[in-house]
């Protein structure tokens, strides 16, 4: 339920302050339930908003935007909260129901190290999967029993799905267990393996395979380790470190005691009473069971038949599997199942929680479809060097997290004793990572999870690294100058730093015809001679090589239809937002404009 509480308030009348009511209200609730939760009739509360020109009906959706107005005309303080938020704060505050429940691991670390033969050995050791006769593994997620307790392991493709699930939120991993091989080195995906666990603040353990080679060195892993900072306990540190072979299945009985020793120390617990809540690992489209997804449920308990949301999709649970495709009837903490009956295919990361009533998940799952058609969800901001000043001096920023790549080791070197001398009393710098190599995928990821800038000396990001970037809304830097780069650091720390507009090209199209439409507009028929003309995108109108305006488009049509873009050799119809002189044989040119830094 969502709570109703006075605060010592903010309002002042002639008598001095006076508390106001602050109404938590879930998300996508309607005018009738905020009534429910003022104790008030739904028709006291339209006539009020109806005699401040709010014209509502009782079931009418009250979103973030109209919140403040509503508030203020009722006298009360309205806060959106979500439904995911609201359940989770719900099952933490019961605190004589939580429970220890079994840890959730996943596995990373360099692809030739062993890892799926780890994961292998682990599995087979399991004598409950020996006398089931084998293993069949159908979701990413499945568990192993020792010493009679359960351990939860995420079958994960990579570092980079970890932290993709940690960039949406999701909290799934409570133990990483760090694969390096003894006859090699620290790797660069073992590196990143290291960040992006860092990154997610989830403690590790370190197994070193392969110490059936002769050739093995566990000792010289430990020390290239100690360069990363990590210090194993034997050597004086604080991270767990177990030699294995996963080859002949030495220690992995030690391993998974070790893991569940690491659990019993930072006290996992969830309470297994009441709605049960997750996080979807994955989901797919089966073409005879519809949509499914792997779930790992947190707290609470999942039966068949109830209702749930996820995201922006709902349902009621048809069928409930466990790694070996066998029907379950409930599932608890800390267990993975696959799911049948979703609305829709969810994301990786969508947080899975049950509702009373199907018509309930449906209703704030449409409202979420709802907001985000108008483009009301958007992803939080992260850091950037134009807005990092701003950030210091309100106090929400006091260090400035970066990612460094660099073509060659001596450049990663001289970098990373460099760029932290650059920080300054209101701001440190922190180096997450420092590697060479392109900027790739998991760079970006990893900057999106811990609100990095990327730096990059002599590398650029392909394309396709770009687009994931702006996506993830990550700056990428590059330079190929290294006193240029440390400017750059030292203006934006003391925030001095003075970006530059660039002016992307998009395309141009000569306006062949004009039309003066009622109601619209005047409309240039045009055509597209180079590129492509893009919906939204800055212009410059073009006369005698002249520029007679530059503004935005407001609209733009093919063959009658609204279009997003025309490309090259295609006619269109082009509307300009305040510009309506246009003449035959002008040409519009579309760009796009954007922050840079010199590099």
């Amino acid at each position: 339920m969502t709570e109703t509480k006075i605060i010592k308030t903010t309002k002042t009348t002639k008598d001095g302050p006076k508390a106001r009511p602050v109404i938590l209200l879930r998300e996508g609730s309607t005018v009738k339930e905020l009534a429910a939760k003022l104790k008030a009739r739904p028709k006291d509360i339209l006539e009020k908003l109806a005699a401040k020109g709010f014209s509502l009906s009782v079931n009418d959706v009250i979103d973030e935007a109209f919140a403040a107005k509503v508030a203020a005309t009722l006298g009360i303080v309205l806060e959106s909260v979500s439904v995911e938020k609201e359940m989770r704060k719900l099952a933490e505050s019961k605190k004589a129901d939580l429970v220890t429940r079994p840890p959730v691991v996943t596995i990373m670390g360099h692809v030739d190290h062993g890892k799926t033969t780890l994961l292998d050995a682990i599995r087979s050791s399991n004598l409950v999967d020996k006398e089931s006769g084998g293993i069949t593994q159908h979701i990413g997620a499945y568990q192993v029993v020792h010493n009679k307790r359960p351990i939860t392991f995420i079958d994960t493709p990579g570092h980079e799905a970890f932290t993709q699930l940690r960039a949406r939120g999701a909290k799934v991993t409570d133990i990483v267990v760090l694969v390096i091989a003894a006859d090699e080195a620290v790797m660069p995906q073992t590196k990143e393996a290291i960040s992006h666990a860092k990154a997610a603040g989830v403690p590790m353990i370190v197994a070193i395979n392969k110490i059936d080679k002769p050739e093995a060195n566990p000792d010289k892993i430990k020390r290239e380790l100690q360069k990363e900072n990590v210090l194993v306990e034997e050597w004086g540190g604080d991270v767990i470190s177990v030699a294995v072979s996963a080859k002949d299945k030495k220690n992995i009985k030690e391993l998974l005691e070790m893991i569940l020793l690491l659990a019993d120390v930072i006290e996992i617990k969830a309470n297994p009473k009441g709605k049960a809540q997750g996080f979807v690992l994955e989901a797919r489209l089966d073409a005879k069971k519809g949509p499914l997804a792997t779930v790992i449920i947190q707290n609470g308990t999942l039966s068949v038949g109830q209702a749930f949301l996820s995201g922006t999709t709902f349902g009621k649970v048809r069928a409930l599997n466990d790694e070996h495709g066998r029907g379950l009837k409930a599932a608890g903490p800390s267990t993975p199942v696959e799911i049948l009956g979703f609305s829709g295919v969810p994301q990786a990361g969508d947080f899975f929680l049950v509702l009373d009533s199907q018509e309930e998940a449906r209703a704030v799952a449409e409202y979420r479809l709802s907001r985000a058609s108008k483009g009301a969800a958007q992803k939080p901001g992260q850091v950037t060097l134009d807005d990092l000043f701003k950030k210091i001096e309100a106090g929400e920023s006091k260090e400035l997290p970066i990612i460094l790549k660099a073509d060659v080791q001596g450049s990663v070197e001289v970098l990373t004793g460099l760029l932290p001398s650059l920080g300054t009393e209101k701001v440190k710098i922190r180096i997450i990572q420092a590697m060479t190599g392109s900027i790739t995928e998991s760079d970006i990821l990893l900057a999106s999870t811990s609100k990095a800038i990327i730096l990059g000396y002599n590398v650029k990001p392909g394309p396709k690294i770009q687009d994931l970037a702006q996506k993830e809304n990550v700056q990428v830097l590059s330079y190929k100058i290294i006193y240029q780069l440390t400017d750059d650091i030292k203006k934006a720390v003391a925030g001095m730093l003075e970006p530059v507009i660039k002016e992307t090209y998009l395309g141009r199209a000569q306006v062949r015809k004009i039309f003066r439409i009622p109601k619209v507009g005047v409309i240039a028929g045009s055509y597209v001679q180079d590129g492509k003309i893009v919906r939204n995108a800055e212009v410059k109108v073009l006369r005698n090589k002249e520029v007679v305006f530059k503004g935005r488009i407001a609209s733009l049509k093919h063959l009658k239809e609204n279009v997003t873009e025309v490309k090259k050799d295609l006619e269109c119809g082009i509307g300009l937002d305040r510009f309506k002189e246009f003449q035959e044989g002008d040409l519009i040119e579309a760009f796009i404009t954007e922050k840079v830094y010199q590099s």
